[in-house]
């Protein structure tokens, strides 16, 4: 596996080791000791979650204020621009995104660690999600920052047709406004 630091640098962009063939291909999507020895981090996931969107939908910025989660994401069907923001008032990179392009024909996943805000934009006609998380959703501690807060200037991709966002996230704060964490 292949671990690259993304413009945040706790944020790592992984590309598994891909054997194929006229059959097919095989990879292992995730391998506690390989990933451990790869990051030089040691995450506990408890939960999987799994999720289809059709072309446009805006999930995100999510977050949870306490019981933060550590995320280690994927896509296995379409592909999505997948973002991170870095929430904590005490990091060198506060403030900051980091995008990266998930798809499942280019197998790359994303770790966003725990104490970080993230989305996703679906940029194919659907797009599956993966992700594992290093604790249960809380959602009594769930927060939202607007995917187009001018102070974050997250340059997102215009997909065909446009972007569709919940109640929720239409009801996203300002990153000024945010709850945040240390």
């Amino acid at each position: 596996m292949k671990v690259t630091p993304c413009a945040i640098a706790d944020v790592l962009l992984i590309e598994p080791r891909v054997f194929g063939d006229e059959r097919g291909f095989f990879f292992e999507s995730f391998n506690q000791r390989a990933f451990n020895l790869a990051t030089g981090l040691a995450p506990s996931f408890v939960q999987d979650n799994h999720s289809k969107s059709a072309r446009g939908v805006l999930r995100g910025l999510h977050y949870q204020l306490h019981q933060p989660q550590g995320k280690l994401v994927r896509v296995v069907a379409g592909e999505v621009f997948d973002v991170a923001v870095d929430i904590r008032r005490n990091s060198p990179t506060f403030g900051k995104w980091a995008g990266e392009i998930l798809s499942a024909d280019n197998k790359r996943q994303l770790w966003v660690p725990p104490g970080l805000a993230h989305g996703f934009l679906v940029l194919s006609e659907t797009a599956e999600f993966l992700y594992k998380t290093t604790d249960y959703y809380a959602p009594e501690f769930e927060r939202c920052i607007a995917w187009n807060d001018p102070d974050l200037a997250i340059v997102w991709p215009t997909p065909q047709g446009g972007r569709q966002l919940s109640a929720k996230d239409a009801a996203g704060v300002t990153f000024l406004q945010a709850e945040l964490t240390d």
